[in-house]
């Protein structure tokens, strides 16, 4: 019974030892816990943040829509009133031509289209004289020359067509006139006068000067013609 003893007063000592044995493991258990949980959490916002979070692959835009430039656009009104006129024509390319050379076409109505046309013939018209006077004054061989008597003929025949361009485009302008007074009759008889003009000079080379009529000439000759007509075309659409 005397051996016993020691054994049992020894008991609390042993388990106070025993209990510092595993407070230390535990406590550093406990210490290296939170860390490693906290070290996980930040990888796993780190993952987050490198795949989660990366901005998703740029994709090309959708391909525009047809540009509207591939189709023309209707023209405008005075455009489309220009075709329209112009179609009414004997000379429909010489019409439009003319007629878009004058900005004022995009907003005139027939009436003003009419006034441009006639304006366009006294031009060509006017051309025409400065034409013939240059023709004279540079055509004719120095006197006492053998030539000087013909070369003096053709002078006045050019000086005639001169004067005769003149008057074609004295009568255009007057047309202009009759057209802005609605006096759509007379403007008629101004613009056909006019393109009877030229008509004189070239039957005066025919009768005196055969062969000799001037290709400047001749080509003015042509273009004013088809210029009246035009304007005589358009001038008819405000008489009906």
């Amino acid at each position: 019974m005397a051996a016993t003893t020691p054994t049992t007063n020894n008991a609390p000592l042993l388990l106070l030892l025993l209990l510092l044995a595993v407070l230390p493991i535990a406590a550093l258990s406990s210490r290296a816990g939170p860390p490693a949980a906290h070290k996980s959490h930040g990888h796993g916002h780190g993952h987050d943040h490198g795949h989660g979070h990366r901005p998703s692959a740029k994709h090309p835009p959708p391909p525009p829509p047809p540009s509207s430039s591939s189709t023309p656009p209707p023209p405008p009104p005075a455009a489309a009133l220009v075709r329209t006129t112009c179609n009414s024509t004997s000379y429909y390319a010489l019409c439009v031509s003319a007629l878009a050379a004058d900005p004022s076409s995009a907003t005139a109505d027939v009436r003003g289209l009419s006034a441009i046309a006639v304006s366009a013939a006294a031009a060509n018209a006017s051309g025409g004289a400065a034409t013939a006077a240059a023709l004279a004054a540079n055509g004719t061989a120095p006197a006492g020359t053998a030539t000087s008597a013909a070369d003096s003929a053709v002078q006045a025949l050019l000086q005639t067509c001169a004067a005769k361009y003149a008057s074609a485009r004295d009568a255009l302008a007057a047309a202009g006139d009759s057209i802005a007074l609605d006096d759509y009759d007379s403007a008629s008889v101004h613009v056909s006068a006019a393109a009877e003009y030229p008509q004189v000079c070239r039957t005066l080379f025919r009768r005196q000067r055969p062969g000799q009529y001037p290709a400047e000439l001749a080509a003015r000759e042509e273009t004013l013609g088809q210029l009246c007509s035009v304007s005589l075309d358009i001038i008819a659409l405000l008489s009906s």
